[in-house]
């Protein structure tokens, strides 16, 4: 008997089509990312576009001037500030590199590998930035049944899975690919691929369900509280 029994199972990250069309379009990773840089941008402003009271008025029912943001919060107490201000919140950016590499498969005797490479991976990840209906192989054979949940002129929405915690519905912004090794027929044995996502948020059930996870997280995070105590907070 060979290698760990007890070894862990891996998860992989991978990249899956929400909806059912032609082609069907998945990536798993095959080397998870080594980094992931997630951003969320937050902008605040006065209330009222700029207007000096909380309540939008100058305190005797009349329009007051225009505050900077910083005099607005120099005015009221914290409590009011936090009601009172203006808040844009904008959707969460995950940006990241996939690697791929063949030549393991190659070296396994993997006939698609050997023939292709990993030109299968790169293409499915790059129709993943095309309109569906721009698909030559879907308007020949049609979608199964005669029905598809992607059609029209916008790529399809894909779903970036990240464990049991992260399934998130995406638009892919910029996909930067950088193939570093070819076949005696030029097909790319390597290469790196910088992505660039933005979460779609709202009521849909993947990013609820990812809501979810984050807040049952945020709830175990009470097992820290007594490191408040270790804290000063003024009265």
């Amino acid at each position: 008997m060979s290698g760990f029994s007890n070894k862990p199972k891996i998860l992989r990250g991978a990249f899956v089509e929400y909806g059912l069309s032609i082609p069907p379009l998945f990536v798993v990773f095959q080397f998870n990312p080594v980094e992931l840089g997630r951003s969320r941008s937050i902008s605040f402003s006065p209330p009222n576009e700029g207007a000096g009271g909380a309540d939008g008025t100058d305190g005797g029912g009349g329009k007051s001037k225009e505050l900077s943001l910083r005099d607005f919060h120099k005015r009221y107490s914290l409590k009011e500030v936090q009601k009172n201000q203006q808040v844009t919140v904008e959707e969460e950016s995950i940006k990241f590199d996939i690697r791929l590499d063949a030549t393991d498969n190659m070296n396994d005797g993997g006939l698609i590998a050997r023939k292709f490479g990993i030109a299968p991976e790169l293409s499915a990840l790059e129709m993943m930035v095309h309109p569906k209906e721009e698909s030559i192989l879907g308007s020949f054979l049609g979608p199964p049944g005669g029905y598809s949940f992607t059609r029209g002129a916008n790529p399809p929405m894909v779903l970036f899975i990240w464990g049991i915690k992260r399934v998130l519905p995406v638009n892919i912004n910029s996909l930067d690919i950088k193939e570093t090794e070819f076949s005696t027929w030029l097909n790319p044995i390597r290469a790196e691929v910088g992505v660039s996502l933005t979460v779609v948020e709202g009521k849909n059930a993947p990013y609820k369900y990812s809501k979810v996870m984050k807040e049952a997280m945020a709830v175990l995070n009470l097992a820290n509280i007594a490191k408040i105590a270790t804290i000063a907070i003024p009265g």
